[in-house]
């Protein structure tokens, strides 16, 4: 799949690839209200790696609604609405309006949001904000409900079995770590807002090993994502126990390596006499 926020709403890359090659489609966060996001600068090149602060800019759940899921909805792979909230009822009420559409079949929600009830602390910080937010969720949404965990807590698998227990189907891990860059002529973080999320290469080990053990701590599917730029690096999370992986920053560096890496893998699986990919799953 390709992660939220690196890959538009899909058709921005159909010149590119063959979308229904993909097993879904993560669109870009979708709040209740419309957000104007942060303001620039809100993206920085950092070694093996991005930092963004872009702050979830959209035109809000209805204009999704009415003017993005027309343009998407026949699109012949899984897509996923990705949302956000600054309160467990924001979430709720905005996966309620997902949930009317036909042709979304899961949403993934995204718990490293502030909690504006709570000083502004991520709600995915917390087992009890964790839970909350996907209690809220449930209750509302009845189709495949996906947990976005944030890496920026002390026990991930604390966190993951918290959301399983108030009823999620699957969690994705990680989001973005938290960072900072420098400009040191101008004396200045190079982001607006001073830190910002760090993707790419430079976070997979952190997220192989989270992965590796929030697989062990749940029975739900985990997915796997962070720093995935190649076949070697999906085979990698598959191994440590995700039974799915999404790409995002690479998207950003080649439009094609989503499909790259579905051939690379395929050829993998050949190579070593695997039938199906299923056998590899958390053999480590």
């Amino acid at each position: 799949m390709t992660a939220s926020g690196t890959f538009g709403y899909g058709l921005e890359f159909s010149d590119f690839i063959d979308l229904s090659r993909l097993g879904g489609i993560i669109v870009k966060g979708t709040t209740l209200h419309p957000r104007e996001g942060n303001d620039y600068p809100r993206m920085a090149e950092t070694a093996s790696g991005m930092l963004n602060c872009v702050g979830l800019q959209n035109k809000g759940v209805d204009y999704f609604c009415e003017h993005i899921y027309p343009q998407i909805k026949d699109i012949g792979t899984n897509m996923i609405v990705n949302v956000s909230g600054s309160s467990p009822e924001d979430y709720a009420e905005c996966a309620a309006r997902v949930a009317r559409l036909e042709r979304i079949p899961a949403i993934e929600l995204n718990i490293s949001c502030p909690n504006v009830q709570q000083g502004g602390m991520a709600f995915g910080v917390t087992t009890k904000g964790a839970a909350s937010v996907v209690r809220a969720v449930r209750q509302r949404y009845p189709k495949t409900l996906i947990v976005k965990l944030s890496p920026n807590v002390t026990d991930i698998a604390e966190i993951a079995k918290a959301c399983e227990a108030e009823g999620a189907d699957s969690v994705s891990l990680i989001n973005t770590i938290m960072g900072m860059a420098v400009d040191i002529e101008r004396r200045c973080s190079l982001l607006s807002i001073g830190t910002g999320g760090l993707s790419g290469p430079a976070v997979k080990p952190v997220a192989l090993r989270m992965v590796s053990q929030v697989a062990k701590a749940v029975k739900i599917p985990v997915v796997g994502l962070g720093g995935i730029t190649c076949a070697t690096d999906a085979i990698e999370f598959l191994m440590v126990g995700a039974t799915a992986i999404e790409v995002g920053t690479a998207n950003f560096l080649d439009p094609t390596v989503t499909v790259g890496i579905i051939d690379g893998m395929d050829q993998w699986l050949d190579k070593h006499g695997c039938k199906s990919v299923k056998e590899i799953i958390g053999v480590i």
